[in-house]
């Protein structure tokens, strides 16, 4: 957190006001920040109608149809996709950046949650049931596991097996060291 912050008693009542009142309407950018910097983010795929009417500019017919399209499997992607479904040109959203979070939601992944696999327990058919590890790869995995001991971390697997930073992207949400 900025010094400045405690300095300024408005400020300071506006952190209070922040941290203690859910349902507080932001005026102006300089409050987004505030709010940024005490740790309020907004969810643009989850959000209510009320998170959305936390936000400066926008009337609670506008907030409603977010929440209803979010809710009915529409997915925001970024500020430009709020602008269109509001048909509102972007440069009025603009100031809303900051406290926007543009969070992706696998609804598959949601519904059945991951078996992480331990690659250093974990045999040759275990590790071929892993997306994107084929059987050369899931026996490489083995053999150089018995070969030079286990692996310390996602960085030493990747290190050690020389993949690339592609595939460790897609592995990494199916190992556990």
């Amino acid at each position: 957190m900025n010094n400045w912050l405690p300095l300024n008693p408005r400020l300071q009542r506006l952190r209070s006001k922040l941290l203690n009142d859910p349902y507080y309407r932001l005026q102006s950018a300089e409050e987004i920040a505030i709010a940024v910097q005490v740790g309020i983010r907004i969810d643009v795929n989850q959000a209510t109608v009320d998170d959305w009417l936390r936000l400066p500019g926008l009337s609670i017919h506008q907030a409603r149809s977010l929440a209803e399209l979010a809710a009915g499997g529409v997915k925001f992607y970024c500020i430009e996709d709020i602008a269109a479904a509001l048909s509102m040109p972007i440069q009025r959203l603009e100031v809303l950046k900051p406290i926007l979070s543009f969070t992706y939601y696998d609804e598959e992944s949601l519904d059945t949650p991951v078996q992480l696999i331990n690659p250093n327990t974990a045999d040759v058919e275990s590790l071929g049931k892993i997306p994107f590890v084929d059987p050369y790869l899931a026996k490489a995995i083995v053999e150089n596991r018995l070969s030079a001991g286990p692996y310390r971390s996602l960085a030493d697997f990747k290190r050690r097996l020389k993949l690339p930073a592609d595939a460790i992207s897609h592995l990494m949400y199916f190992l556990r060291f």
